[in-house]
């Protein structure tokens, strides 16, 4: 009796340790499976994209127009887009549902900018509302913008100097007009010292550039520069590993271009301070130099580098992006001259017979020269890549796994000529916004040239008031042509790439006054 309970005990323990020993090999299987399962599902949930070479990953593919390879790419891979850019992982959108998803929903999560070679050594060490992280440093530099820049109060009280200037743009260009032969202006040129002194004026209370000439050259030249270095992919960016060789050269023009324009800030400041000790006007800089010992506590006092960020990102973006606007509404509307035709007669018939000059009021009442405005920022967005923004966790697009500090670039250029969302999208169209809801100021993601969400560009109603101000008054003063021997149909319209997107070549076209001389003093 003994024995058999013995034995049977025995049997129990036995068959115990094999389930015991059975379990555990199953569990050990199963997690093996599990995290196997988990890390194929993770790679399959990375968004499609081509394949990276190690250390430079894809950057040979991007080619010498960005927007242009990425726009093609997407066609292959997807609107949502995985791409090793050397060490960085990069995320491309190029469709306005899941620009929705990325700047609308998980806007909060994708509101910083990542560090670069521009910011740190043109932008004061990544220091102004452009590129600086997202906290309350940038919310009170935002903040400072808003208040004295940018709302309605401010807009409205800053327009005769807008109107001012404008006038001085006319009269510029009727000088040509009047010295009895079609000579031809540099549109662009013009353009860049209108807006310069207009915010100039703005911020300095003084005009940047008293006429056309080589300051202007040098100012439009340290534009351009500054906009095609930032435009440039720098392997240094994406590959930290070989930042300090330098691969590209850019390191150093970027600081030798830092110092032409510290050099040209000081100078400003230093004219507006005398200007201020002798009993100056009040304007922008006067605010920020009060805010030097006045800040409101959320993000630290504002720094001498604070001010001259501030100025610096106010000249660079406003003056250049504006003025490129107007270069590209004109340049289509030389090539498409009934559509001229058409602005001018709405504008004409505005005026009703009266004998006077365009008015920033008279803007509300001309609807088809602000679809003219949309159509130019659809088909020619003046930053084609938005400015990229940084996943500060990790998180989920459209079913995708989207990885912790990874950029995501929106192709708006490549959006806004989507034939899967619009009509013949290579035609300069815009009847297609005439009688339209579509909104370009971010609630309709199908055309963002502004960006949207948190980081989109605080200067956007500033950018579109003056766009549409120049554009009409332009249109109203004078008849525009190309020089003899050319042909409008024909007209070169290559893109140069940078963060902003100037034409190739400048624009020079032959004034005809269309009002009587007196209006134009």
């Amino acid at each position: 009796m003994d024995s058999s309970l013995h034995l049977l005990q025995n049997s129990v323990a036995s068959l115990r340790l094999n389930l015991s020993l059975g379990q555990a090999l199953s569990i050990i299987l199963l997690a093996i499976g599990l995290i196997c399962a988990v890390k194929h599902s993770l790679r399959k949930r990375f968004p499609p994209g081509p394949f990276a070479w190690p250390v430079i990953g894809s950057f040979p593919l991007l080619g010498k127009m960005p927007h242009h390879s990425l726009y093609e790419l997407s066609k292959q891979y997807g609107p949502i887009m995985y791409l090793k850019l050397g060490t960085t992982d990069a995320v491309v959108v190029s469709s306005p549902k899941i620009a929705e998803a990325c700047l609308k929903t998980n806007d909060l999560n994708f509101s910083s900018r990542p560090s670069n070679s521009t910011t740190k050594y043109i932008g004061y060490d990544s220091n102004g509302p452009f590129s600086a992280p997202y906290g309350p440093r940038w919310r009170l530099m935002r903040k400072v913008c808003n208040i004295h820049l940018f709302a309605g109060k401010a807009l409205n009280h800053l327009q005769p100097v807008r109107e001012a200037e404008v006038g001085m743009l006319v009269k510029s260009i009727l000088e040509h007009e009047r010295q009895g032969k079609p000579v031809p202006v540099n549109l662009g040129e013009l353009l860049n010292v209108c807006t310069a002194n207009i915010l100039g004026q703005i911020m300095l209370s003084k005009r940047v550039f008293d006429s056309q000439g080589s300051k202007a050259s040098e100012f439009t030249e340290m534009l351009v520069e500054s906009f095609d270095l930032a435009g440039k992919f720098i392997i240094g960016d994406f590959v930290p590993s070989l930042a300090w060789l330098d691969l590209q050269g850019v390191r150093t023009k970027m600081k030798k271009l830092h110092n032409k324009f510290d050099e040209f800030l000081t100078e400003m400041i230093m004219e507006r301070q005398t200007a201020a000790c002798n009993g100056g006007k009040s304007d922008f800089l006067s605010t920020l130099w009060a805010l030097r010992n006045d800040a409101d506590g959320q993000g630290g006092k504002l720094t001498n580098d604070d001010i001259k960020v501030l100025l610096q990102t106010m000249l660079m973006a406003g003056a250049d992006t504006t003025s490129i606007t107007v270069e590209w509404a004109i340049a289509e509307l030389i090539r498409h001259p009934k559509m001229m035709k058409n602005c001018q007669e709405e504008l004409d018939s505005l005026m009703n017979g009266e004998q006077r000059r365009m008015k920033e009021s008279d803007l509300q009442n001309l609807p088809y020269l602000q679809a003219i405005v949309k159509e130019t920022l659809r088909l020619h967005p003046t930053v084609p890549l938005l400015v990229p923004r940084k996943a500060a966790e990790a998180c989920e697009i459209e079913g995708y796994y989207i990885p912790k500090n990874a950029q995501l670039i929106v192709n708006a250029w490549g959006m806004q000529r989507d034939p899967d969302v619009w009509d013949s999208p290579l035609e300069f169209n815009p009847d297609r916004f005439v009688g339209s809801g579509i909104d370009i100021t971010g609630s309709n993601f199908e055309v963002i040239p502004f960006g949207a969400g948190r980081r989109m560009c605080a200067g956007m109603n500033m950018g579109l008031l003056m766009v549409q101000f120049i554009l009409a008054t332009l249109l109203h003063s004078f008849d525009l042509s190309v020089p003899d021997g050319e042909s409008a149909e024909k007209l070169d319209m290559e893109e140069a790439f940078g963060l902003t997107m100037h034409r190739v070549a400048p624009l020079l076209l032959v004034p005809a006054a269309r009002l009587p001389f007196n209006l134009y003093n």
